[in-house]
């Protein structure tokens, strides 16, 4: 069996989906478009489909009102693209870690087919998963059928990126750009926060941080830094800039020595020609990526996250507006138990401090009604808005509910201080 001799076009990949079966579509900017264009085209011929996926770039028009009842979203993490369906209760959310999916496919949600996205094959059979390996490793490992859209314009990564040619059940070639993910905009509170939380890291340190404005904010500071490192989920084109001008060289790390780690990147177009044939980066799959015992072996490691919100005792809610769904735990409570354990590590909460134009604090008494608990309070160290930076590991609730108020907006101080009084937190 060769890649030549299975080549087809999407609508007759395509057409291994049968009703019932559960179905994995590729993550990030590995979506794969044609398989989904296709998949979408024959879905009203089935029912009871599952469609199960972290976060995609692009659309996800099998979430669309038209097929109810013939396919069911099934989100572990809730993208953008998703995030209306869920609301209107015509689609699914399972909480879990990131670094637990693998189990979750390898047991209870076992997948008939893998709808990935992968690279050319080298002279050895072997194609890249990419841009994307985080939970499509795993996916295409535990699949009964994969399908494969062959694309010239995938990265061709390294570390535990690699699927034979044998492991794939039907090959559709294809050629377009990956998605591109526009840059955030740093905006003068972004900056503040950036500052402190780059006040936390030291020379030779190795970095968690996403994707976002206060991953761009944190990067843009850090160019007095020496020997930084990355071990991270993702990461994006902030990075690119520290790794050419010598601050990220990887060289102080404790594991993986010399390389960046990642399990999945979403960028420009000039991210994924840095990564591509990149022998300095390794890509491999989240359950290892994000296992805290894993995060754990890299001393100084500096995990920074950020929050929707955080109340006076330093619980984090990450995941959701209320009862609203809006997006995951991902992996913030991975990499936040995994640097409280590593030798010299920092965990670090991230956020504004306020939403809607100044007119929400998002440090607030207590947690709005129907929020989820992301990260708890017994697992925060440092919490840093652009007024400064709270210092909560070992403190009373008395002492973190001054660190905490120090660090909220002002507009809202004495409104946070009467109503700890009232809950006999402080007097």
């Amino acid at each position: 069996m060769t890649y030549r001799r299975e080549r087809h076009s999407a609508e007759e990949a395509v057409s291994a989906v049968q009703s019932g079966m559960r179905v994995f579509i590729g993550s990030g900017a590995a979506a794969p478009i044609d398989l989904i264009e296709a998949f979408c085209a024959r879905a009203l011929s089935l029912h009871d489909v599952e469609a199960c996926q972290i976060i995609t770039l692009g659309g996800a028009p099998y979430t669309a009102r038209e097929f109810s009842g013939h396919v069911r979203h099934n989100a572990f993490f809730i993208g953008s693209n998703a995030r209306v369906a869920i609301h209107e209760g015509r689609a699914d959310f399972t909480p879990v870690f990131l670094s637990e999916v693998a189990s979750l496919l390898r047991g209870p949600l076992p997948v008939d087919v893998a709808l990935v996205q992968v690279s050319p094959p080298d002279d050895h059979g072997y194609c890249s998963l990419g841009v994307s390996v985080d939970v499509v490793k795993p996916a295409v490992d535990a699949a009964k059928i994969v399908i494969a859209e062959v694309n010239p314009k995938m990265p061709r990564t390294y570390g535990d990126a690699f699927i034979h040619c044998s492991r794939i059940t039907r090959f559709v070639d294809v050629d377009h750009p990956l998605p591109e993910l526009p840059s955030e905009a740093i905006t003068e509170t972004l900056r503040g926060i950036g500052r402190n939380v780059a006040s936390l890291v030291r020379d030779g340190d190795t970095l968690q941080l996403g994707i976002g404005g206060i991953p761009n904010a944190v990067l843009d500071e850090l160019h007095n830094h020496r020997d930084l490192g990355i071990h991270t989920e993702m990461f994006s084109d902030g990075v690119i800039d520290l790794v050419k001008r010598g601050i990220i060289t990887n060289a102080r790390k404790t594991l993986h020595c010399g390389k960046l780690v990642a399990s999945f990147v979403m960028g420009s177009r000039r991210l994924y020609d840095f990564v591509h044939d990149n022998p300095g980066l390794e890509m491999h799959p989240s359950h290892y990526v994000n296992d805290p015992f894993t995060i754990a072996k890299n001393r100084g490691m500096v995990a920074i996250n950020s929050a929707l919100a955080v109340d006076l005792t330093g619980q984090v809610c990450a995941d959701s507006l209320g009862s609203r769904f809006y997006s995951g735990v991902g992996g913030q409570v991975d990499f936040i138990r995994g640097a409280a354990r590593a030798e010299d590590g920092r965990p670090i909460i991230a956020l504004p401090s306020t939403a809607y134009d100044g007119q929400v604090s998002r440090i607030d008494v207590e947690l709005s009604p129907g929020s989820g608990v992301t990260t708890s309070r017994n697992d925060v160290h440092f919490v840093v808005t652009e007024f400064g930076i709270a210092s909560l590991y070992g403190k009373t609730i008395r002492e973190r509910v001054h660190a905490l108020v120090a660090i909220a907006h002002p507009d809202f101080r004495e409104r946070l201080l009467a109503g700890a009084r009232e809950r006999r937190w402080i007097w």
